[in-house]
């Protein structure tokens, strides 16, 4: 079993005059060389689900296991470090540094892990120049199209080459035709000892994927599976 993520019995509950359960004792391991997509309503839980496995936010009740090991979600400083190791973030509204540049937006994710600034900015225009955007590293975000930021955003989550990649509705904010090259470029990223999850609200995307779940009832249902 190739499982590179799994979560056991995990549960997420939120406090708002009365207690709210949006995740029910998860079961589930998500396979390395694989291409989950995650569906479900607005409130279904999809993003509580990734803010979990990225470990920006902590489980009720339950365990998240990465790569064999149990997180402990009471060590901030060593889980943000596996964070940047280990797990590229691609978000719905980009989040990029709206001061700093394509490039500088790439180069300080990282700087951040690795705090060589040569060989950051190395790295950073490698993966921009992937991203076809090599032209563009010296513009300024608003200076950016919407596909064009997303591809940044990409470029920024695989900076420091991460095993697992998390993202969370990333062409929500996009056309169809944009949409399709941004989905394009997460496909060619696959490779055997790589994992991509993605939360997304669109069918044609959601069918995509080597494996397609659906959050119903606060968990997760294995609604297709591709065979190779």
């Amino acid at each position: 079993m190739n499982s590179l993520l799994s979560l056991r019995k995990i549960s997420k509950s939120f406090s708002n005059n009365k207690n709210i359960s949006v995740l029910k004792k998860i079961n589930y391991s998500f396979s390395k060389g694989k291409i989950y997509s995650l569906m479900g309503p607005s409130g279904s839980g999809k993003s509580t689900l990734l803010n979990i496995l990225s470990m920006i936010d902590k489980p009720t009740s339950g365990s998240l296991i990465i790569d064999d090991n149990e997180i402990d979600f009471s060590k901030t400083v060593n889980n943000d470090k596996i964070r940047s190791e280990k797990i590229g973030i691609i978000y719905q509204q980009n989040n990029l540094l709206p001061d700093f540049t394509a490039l500088e937006n790439v180069y300080l994710a990282s700087l951040a892990l690795s705090g060589i600034k040569k060989q950051s900015i190395e790295k950073a225009k490698n993966i921009v120049k992937k991203m076809g955007l090599a032209s563009r590293e010296d513009n300024y975000p608003s200076q950016l199209s919407g596909g064009e930021m997303q591809r940044i955003a990409i470029a920024r989550a695989l900076v420091n080459e991460p095993e697992i990649i998390l993202a969370d509705e990333p062409t929500g904010s996009l056309d169809q035709s944009t949409a399709k090259d941004v989905f394009k470029i997460l496909y060619k990223l696959k490779n055997k000892n790589r994992l991509i999850i993605y939360a997304t609200h669109n069918r044609f995307f959601a069918n995509m994927a080597d494996c397609k779940l659906e959050m119903i009832d606060g968990n997760i249902k294995t609604v297709n599976v591709r065979i190779k």
